[in-house]
């Protein structure tokens, strides 16, 4: 595990989710992310908590200073809930659980351990999202959700594909949008 182009291949992945989701302060970005396919392995066989940590700096490192949160999915383990800041979340009902490497995932592990007052959510309705390693993050995207095509879109050897979400159209034909 070369834990440099870990983080630079998480920051340059964060930073095109950023622009292409026209991202702004106090917005969601959901994030599942496999270490296993991370490292070459099978989702869900070969959790690696050092290249969890590794991606949760950078993609954090990005995030964090333009007001964006991550809201990190939990494994099938955990029936796929959230690990985000409470302060994202002020009014959610929390449910009691510690993600770990082989319940939960390395992933969220690694957030709840490094997110200011962590809690974890059984759902989220997130704004954009990065899913690192086929982990299914599409039902914590809000309703219209709009594949993005990454330029950076490996994080070691796992595929990463990316989402924004856009507000629904209503009204039908006599409606006008923006």
């Amino acid at each position: 595990m070369d834990s440099k182009l870990l983080y630079d291949q998480a920051v340059r992945t964060a930073e095109e989710l950023c622009e292409k989701a026209f991202l702004k302060a106090g917005q969601i970005a959901v994030v599942g992310c496999s270490t296993s396919e991370i490292c070459g392995g099978v989702i869900g066989k070969a959790s690696v908590p050092e290249a969890a940590e590794v991606v949760f700096e950078g993609l954090t490192s990005v995030f964090a200073p333009r007001g964006i949160y991550l809201a990190a999915q939990c494994c099938e383990h955990l029936n796929r809930a959230i690990v985000i800041s409470r302060r994202a979340v002020p009014f959610a009902d929390e449910v009691c659980v510690v993600p770990k490497p082989k319940a939960g995932g390395s992933f969220a592990a690694a957030a709840f351990l490094r997110t200011e007052d962590p809690v974890v959510v059984e759902e989220i309705k997130a704004h954009a999202g990065l899913d690192i390693g086929e982990t299914l993050i599409g039902m914590h995207l809000k309703a219209v959700a709009v594949p993005l095509r990454l330029e950076n879109d490996t994080i070691g050897s796992a595929h990463v594909a990316a989402a924004r979400t856009r507000p629904k159209y209503i009204g039908g034909e006599r409606a006008k949008y923006e």
